[in-house]
């Protein structure tokens, strides 16, 4: 299969399954001696797409490839995988909370703003503006 079909048929485009062999995570196939076009395998597609999967749920390129290396391994044990798993969840729900928390505050600072007025007077600006002077007096008094 050519690089144009595996992109095709995997919904990625070639860039993308020229970036994962640069990344080691699918085996760039051998240049044919008479100078045509690379061959790729049909287990391409079923890895690409398990690359494609396993970022939708939040894997970086690097917990991926360790992934592959497990899927791999017969001697690799599920409850690697499984806390594998559970980290990138604890990692998630970390960000949900930030993510929340972010919300939270711009709620505030919305509700607190009148939505009319000069600019300069905007209680969103100066309550950036002395949150931000508040970090800068915080990181003076760490040193």
């Amino acid at each position: 299969m050519r690089i144009s079909v595996v992109a095709k048929n995997t919904g990625v485009g070639v860039e993308t399954v020229r970036f994962y062999e640069r990344q080691g995570l699918i085996a760039q196939p051998p240049r044919p001696s008479d100078g045509g076009f690379r061959s790729y395998p049909p287990e391409v597609l079923e890895r690409i797409r398990f690359i494609r999967q396993a970022q939708s749920l939040g894997f970086s390129l690097k917990e991926i490839d360790e992934l592959l290396s497990l899927r791999a391994d017969p001697s690799a044990d599920c409850g690697d995988v499984r806390q594998r798993a559970q980290s990138k969840l604890e990692e998630v729900d970390a960000k949900i909370a930030s993510l929340t928390a972010i919300r939270s505050a711009l709620r505030g600072l919305i509700d607190a703003c009148p939505g009319e007025g000069a600019a300069r007077f905007c209680s969103i600006l100066d309550s950036l503006e002395s949150q931000a002077k508040g970090e800068v007096q915080l990181e003076k008094r760490r040193r």
